[in-house]
């Protein structure tokens, strides 16, 4: 724990002082630190604040030579009071070190960097002269970003020679973080308060022994004249006393710094950084780039999803370069991809892509489908394109909803008969030759003299979703670039796929009736024609999303 923990008194004579205090050092020679030689270490506070201490496994507590000083910032013997000391010039201070963690807890006087000798002085003259706790004693908490943040705990020691038979006296501890202090209020306070306690049960003996053997109230209560000098400090009433005396413990500071030491190891070792997790992901992944083998099994390519916003042109280049010998040409956007079959077969097979009809591609080039598949993923959410760009023979709809296949594959019979899909035939130049059957595309480009040709097992209706009709109308207009196009898709998606969530999460909370679910497609602007897309589209959302929206829907009634 990066911060400063000190024990402060005020004095009669000499007002707020520091006693006794404790820090962290990372990875230093402790033995510089108290002996005032001019080293270019850094005090922890402030400083590395993500090294914590962990469990400490050799701790050993140790004197420094007695011909070091204490600390290098700490006023001469002439200035201070024995009741103002805690350890002498001559004396050394005491040390911790934790081994395994790499960091020494060093006790002193005053902290031997300026800096922080003077934030630490400003911060007990605050505690003790400043800041006022309701009752005089607890915590209290001040400061800012510039003199750091403090957090006093403040208390007296009854004492039978000391002006109202009591002193002042605060832990306080400093750091610069903030949050990190008031988050560790509850266990620096219960801490801060248990050796408070601990104090003051034995000075109280000391007191009460004192008291037994000379009441000090009663004498001052019956004198009946009283000097001048009586009120002035230093008259009567001996403002000398150390805490030491006051405690009966003459092993006081050396038992402070174990506490002082084990509370900024604790301190700093129960606070772990740990990753939130918020609700699961609300649409499910598309696996993109299944490939079926000849021995039936699925591959899935290593290569990650092309981003939106890369170049085409690379894209294309890419996607050539990953089958060697594959030299169809590639789609590179949806422009291109309407331009080549046509407004309206464009109209027909974005009618099935996004009412979730199969889509099944003939091609003997391997890039020319996975380009192809790759721009219309751009209309439909991720979670909805469950993609097998290239596969021997048929895969069924619930496996895929985008097939890819050789131009010899034929359909099963069952498929034709019965199964709603889409075929798009793409045929190379040589075969078209061969069957002049085949539309011929005016396509310019990579696919001039392409065959195209669309079979589709239902016909479109004359009212499409309302989707449909806002891409095209984005597509027609020729101002636009492939970078705005596929904003402006995005956009249109997130706004569809919000309302099919608030339709799932209103289906999933509780019975409605169909009028209800009426009134709320009105409320989303949801026409009759956009209800195949809603359906489809609920597919889109994760398992994990489902399940946690559900049980939190069944929880909350």
């Amino acid at each position: 724990m990066n911060a400063l923990i000190a024990l402060c008194h005020f004095c009669e004579i000499h007002g707020p002082r520091v006693l006794f205090c404790t820090q962290a050092h990372h990875a230093i020679e402790p033995q510089h630190v108290l002996g005032g030689k001019d080293t270019d270490h850094k005090s922890s506070f402030g400083h590395h604040f993500h090294k914590r201490p962990r469990s400490s496994t050799n701790e050993s507590l140790s004197s420094m030579n007695s011909d070091r000083t204490t600390c290098s910032s700490a006023s001469s013997s002439t200035e201070l009071c024995e009741a103002c000391r805690s350890i002498q010039p001559d004396q050394p201070g005491f040390i911790s070190n934790d081994n395994e963690a790499k960091i020494s807890y060093i006790s002193s006087q005053n902290p031997e960097h300026p800096e922080l000798f003077t934030i630490l002085r400003q911060a007990c003259i605050r505690s003790l002269s400043c800041e006022i706790c309701q009752g005089k004693e607890g915590p209290i908490f001040f400061g800012d970003e510039d003199h750091g943040y403090t957090l006093s705990y403040m208390f007296v020691i009854k004492d039978t020679q000391a002006r109202g038979l009591q002193r002042g006296y605060s832990i306080i501890v400093v750091m610069m973080d903030k949050i990190y202090l008031l988050n560790s209020w509850p266990f620096l306070v219960k801490h801060m308060k248990a050796l408070i306690d601990e104090l003051k049960m034995k000075a109280n003996k000391v007191y009460e022994q004192e008291q037994a053997q000379k009441n000090q109230r009663a004498v001052r209560l019956n004198r009946e004249f009283l000097s001048p000098g009586d009120f002035c400090r230093g008259g009567v009433n001996k403002p000398f006393r150390a805490l030491v005396v006051l405690t009966g413990e003459p092993n006081l500071f050396r038992f402070l710094h174990m506490r002082f030491s084990w509370i900024l190891k604790a301190g700093g070792s129960r606070m772990t950084e740990k990753v939130l997790e918020g609700p699961p992901q609300e649409e499910a992944v598309d696996l993109d780039d299944q490939e079926v083998t000849e021995e039936g099994f699925i591959k899935i390519s290593a290569k990650p999803l092309q981003s939106p916003s890369e170049d085409p042109g690379e894209q294309d280049q890419q996607s050539e370069e990953e089958v060697e010998g594959d030299q169809g040409p590639v789609f590179t956007s949806l422009q291109h991809f309407r331009m080549v079959l046509g407004s309206l077969s464009f109209h027909d097979v974005a009618y099935n892509i996004l009412t979730g009809n199969q889509l099944i591609v003939r091609c003997d080039y391997k890039n020319t489908l996975k380009s192809l598949f790759r721009v219309l993923k751009a209309i439909l959410p991720a979670g909805c394109c469950r993609t097998i760009s290239h596969s021997a023979t048929y895969e069924p709809s619930w496996k895929c909803n985008f097939l890819g296949l050789s131009c010899d594959t034929e359909l099963p019979d069952h498929v034709v008969s019965t199964e709603i899909y889409l075929l798009l035939d793409i045929v190379s130049p040589d075969k078209v030759r061969q069957d002049s059957s085949k539309v011929v595309s005016k396509a310019a480009g990579s696919f001039t003299s392409f065959g195209i040709s669309i079979t589709s097992s239902s016909a479109v209706p004359d009212k499409v979703p309302t989707i449909l009709s806002r891409i095209e109308t984005t597509l027609d207009n020729r101002d636009l670039t492939p970078e705005i196009v596929d904003t402006v898709l995005v956009a249109l998606k997130e706004e569809w796929m919000n309302k099919v969530k608030l339709l799932f999460k209103f289906t999933r909370a509780g019975s409605h009736s169909e009028e209800d679910v009426e009134k709320l497609l009105k409320i989303l602007q949801a026409k009759e024609e956009d209800k195949p897309l809603l359906k489809f589209w609920v597919t889109g959302l994760s398992p994990q999303y489902r399940s946690h929206l559900l049980t939190t829907t069944l929880g909350a009634t």
